[in-house]
């Protein structure tokens, strides 16, 4: 059943709510592809989410098999996923600094400097060009500036999956293109499977991926 060639693997799954279903859903993402669900409010996109990252909760059940890197996730702790966020919100701390909110997202037992830990985030700042800002604060900073910082810390984790809950949203028509485009370049770049929540057309086919649109059950 686990295929090792699917980055995530959603195996028909269901989710039902109280006795209900909700929404089924049988698909698989590869590394660097992203899959793009769409669909009504109320649909069960977010639902979704939170079974993929294991933050589940009642009303909400689970069947079928969420499967990462041929292993399944059921019952792994959110923790231990290897699943990382993007929300349409930044989300970042505003008490901390650019390059405090990325070395949050650092494995410690991999950056184990302060040295190394600091190289490694000018080494990312200075791939999204956001070279020098690393002592900013990040409330200081522009909405695509923070979105890429955001994307920076979820990254720094090293996901195997990333999740996007309408990540481009709330950013103004012109700067959504480019961090959009920016977004699925990197996660490309990177080799991770994402899974795209969106309702907006243009979103699903600029990640150049499957589609799936949600439907009541």
């Amino acid at each position: 059943m686990a295929n090792n060639h699917h980055r995530l693997l959603l195996d028909k799954i269901t989710i039902n709510r109280h006795d209900k279903a909700l929404l089924s859903i049988n698909a698989s993402v590869e590394k660097g592809h992203i899959l793009s669900v769409m669909g009504a409010s109320g649909s069960g996109k977010s639902t979704l989410l939170h079974a993929i990252s294991g933050q589940l909760a009642s009303p909400f059940t689970l069947l079928g098999n969420i499967v990462i890197d041929g292993k399944t996730m059921n019952n792994v702790p959110a923790y231990r996923r290897k699943v990382g966020y993007m929300f349409q919100d930044a989300l970042l701390f505003d008490h901390m600094t650019v390059e405090g909110n990325i070395a949050f997202g650092l494995p410690p037992k991999k950056y184990t400097t302060k040295s190394a830990r600091e190289r490694a985030i000018l080494g990312m700042l200075e791939a999204v060009d956001l070279s020098g800002l690393q002592k900013r604060a990040v409330s200081s900073l522009s909405g695509g500036q923070q979105a890429r910082v955001s994307l920076l810390r979820t990254l720094a984790s090293e996901p195997k999956v990333v999740l996007l809950d309408e990540p481009f949203s709330k950013l103004d028509t012109a700067l959504r293109e480019h961090i959009r485009t920016w977004t699925f370049a990197t996660l490309k770049e990177q080799g991770v499977a994402a899974l795209l929540v969106t309702h907006d057309a243009d979103d699903a086919a600029a990640a150049k991926g499957d589609i799936i649109e949600l439907t009541p059950c």
